[in-house]
């Protein structure tokens, strides 16, 4: 049998090279389905930017949250993450088709893929990123129910900035217990997440009080629970 050429080992030996660090991101999210992350890439990240800055966060409960925060999050963020895998193909195709028609590129990422950005990944828009936070929200939709899911994206996504996770936002911009959030203090802390070092919660802009009474009347909608 004839030897392998140079550049069929290289690519043998960079398929086993992904194979590899996908088995391995898999097992570390099955362990994240029942340890709690004890930090994020995104807070890791922040650290290093303002080394010092106080960091914010305290992991609390889904159940300890009051039930209008992920209403808010979903109603924000995305209206058919009870129905999804991880990736809303058809969010995709519509956003693709309005910017066929002339409207701006719009986002069409779900919680789950904002909790695997948030979690393992880096802020950006490569290709190569996209295609890895796809493949680790399938992961965790296959490996986590969609409660945890949305209790860790609770407790890592970002409210302003140093402050992650809702307890921490609770506590520094209505001094109070996530579990105490009314319906109009959940929207203003969802409708900041775009953009958490611009929109304040604390200090509302005119366009973020329209964002809150969007989501408000978004939020009946929704599911109350989340099977």
């Amino acid at each position: 049998m004839a030897k392998k050429s140079f550049p069929q080992k290289i690519l043998r030996l960079m398929t086993r090279l992904v194979a590899a660090v996908i088995a391995f991101m898999l097992l570390i999210v099955l362990l994240f389905r029942f340890v709690n992350p004890p930090t994020s890439a995104f807070m890791l990240a922040h650290q290093v930017e303002y080394p010092d800055q106080r960091l914010q966060q305290s992991w609390v409960a889904l159940d300890e949250v009051s039930p209008w925060m992920p209403l808010a999050v979903m109603a924000s963020e995305d209206q058919r993450f009870p129905e999804h895998w991880g990736v809303d193909f058809v969010a995709i195709r519509k956003a693709l088709s309005e910017y066929s028609a002339g409207d701006g590129l719009r986002g069409a990422s779900t919680i789950t893929q904002q909790t695997a950005k948030n979690l393992f990944l880096w802020n950006g828009r490569s290709f190569i990123r996209k295609l890895i936070e796809a493949a680790l929200a399938l992961g965790m939709e296959l490996l986590w129910p969609k409660e945890r899911i949305l209790e860790v994206y609770l407790n890592i996504a970002e409210f302003g900035p140093g402050i992650y996770g809702v307890e921490a936002a609770s506590q520094a911009f209505f001094g109070r217990s996530a579990r105490l959030l009314n319906d109009y203090q959940s929207a203003l802390l969802a409708a900041v997440l775009p953009n958490p070092k611009v929109l304040d919660a604390g200090m509302p802009s005119a366009y973020v009080q329209q964002r809150v009474s969007w989501i408000r009347n978004q939020m009946p909608r929704l599911p109350q629970q989340i099977k």
